[in-house]
């Protein structure tokens, strides 16, 4: 089971949501999480396609893309439990929130 946490900026981020974009969010989440489980179980070798792609010019960050003007920036941390994908949220919102 993949492991998480979230800088305050993630947090603060995610308040600011509209309850549509967090449903977004939390859609798209579910499928990541879902990516993350097949990918510890050796059944998939990285997130479905179009969901994911790394940020150019920003070393081990990462955007989920959720919605068509909707982004969470991540980076994979140190594993806190062996076997196990540690995920840590760093930004959440529109184009904006890019680096």
């Amino acid at each position: 089971m993949p492991t998480h946490e979230e800088v305050r900026a993630f947090l603060r981020d995610f308040q600011r949501l509209t309850p549509l974009q967090r449903e977004q969010f939390l859609s798209a989440l579910a499928e990541f999480v879902d990516d993350l489980r097949e990918m510890e179980a050796g059944r998939r070798q990285w997130f479905r396609p179009g969901s994911v792609r790394k940020l150019a010019g920003a070393k081990g960050l990462y955007e989920l893309r959720w919605a068509p003007d909707g982004r969470a920036t991540f980076s994979i941390g140190v594993p806190q439990r062996a076997g196990n994908v540690h995920i840590q949220w760093r930004r959440c919102g529109t184009h904006d929130i890019l680096p």
